[in-house]
């Protein structure tokens, strides 16, 4: 089922002499301010798993740095 515009407009002025105009003023700003919180959380949530994502890929190379380090030490003492 699609709505089109003639019948987008005929349910908004079936809403608005239902519920009076300074009602549906009062939805919409409170529609606009949820939906703007609702973004704020949403991008909240995606900096804070992108920062977990960083650090926990930092990590192995850290470890495997240390690792070949140690093997290029070894590597290069003298043979008793």
């Amino acid at each position: 089922m699609h709505l089109g515009t003639q019948e987008l407009i005929l349910i908004l002025l079936i809403v608005v002499v239902l519920f009076g105009g300074k009602k549906v003023a009062g939805l919409g700003k409170a529609l606009g301010t949820s939906l703007r919180e609702f973004r704020a959380e949403v991008r909240k949530d995606d900096d804070s798993s992108s920062e977990q994502t960083d650090t926990s890929q930092t990590k192995p190379e850290e470890s495997s740095d240390v690792s070949s380090k140690e093997s290029d030490e070894t590597s290069h003492r003298p043979s008793t």
